[in-house]
């Protein structure tokens, strides 16, 4: 009976009755400098969802991810960088190492937000909607490595999904965004 008990209690402690986001735009984060920031701030934009490491081959990325903010922000469109430290141990840094890090050598601009996880047991919310059909109602989208990229409309829907090697400077992908962006 004990031991029932004790597993009803641990069951009960990390079962959360916050309900599960219906929308991206239901869900909040952290930026890197520790501010709550609600995603429906970012409601009517089209978004590119980024997670990042700052040690991980594909690290230069974040050059091309600030060329193509910087071409499309006067458009209501929005990177949005969030460290993981889930493959390869490729993002040790605190937060304030990270900013510091993408500030200095990348110059970056474009919102970078607190680490979280972004696969497995401690998936934070966003990447949870992000990835899973069931969540987001459009793609199955389990992230592979750093740099996995996620095109949100301005409608909060997730429109597709690119892998971590494709670059935003890819014909492919710069198409998709000034699609969503410019309508064309």
């Amino acid at each position: 009976m004990k031991i029932l008990f004790a597993a009803l209690f641990i069951s009960l402690l990390f079962t959360s009755n916050a309900p599960k986001p219906s929308a991206i735009y239901d869900i909040k984060v952290q930026d890197i400098i520790g501010n709550k920031v609600p995603m429906s701030k970012y409601k009517g934009k089209v978004l590119l969802i980024v997670n990042v490491a700052s040690k991980c081959k594909y690290t230069y990325q974040y050059k091309d991810l600030q060329a193509l903010y910087d071409e499309y922000q006067e458009d209501d469109f929005a990177v949005l960088a969030f460290p993981a430290n889930n493959f390869g141990s490729q993002e040790p840094g605190t937060d304030e190492e990270i900013n510091r890090f993408c500030t200095s050598k990348y110059g970056v601009t474009f919102p970078m937000f607190s680490k979280i996880s972004v696969t497995g047991k401690e998936i934070h919310p966003l990447y949870q909607f992000l990835t899973t059909k069931k969540e987001n109602g459009r793609i199955e989208a389990p992230i592979k490595w750093n740099f996995q990229k996620f095109l949100v409309g301005r409608d909060g829907k997730v429109i597709k999904t690119f892998k971590p090697a494709d670059r935003v400077t890819d014909a492919v992908i710069k198409r998709a965004i000034r699609k969503q962006v410019k309508g064309k």
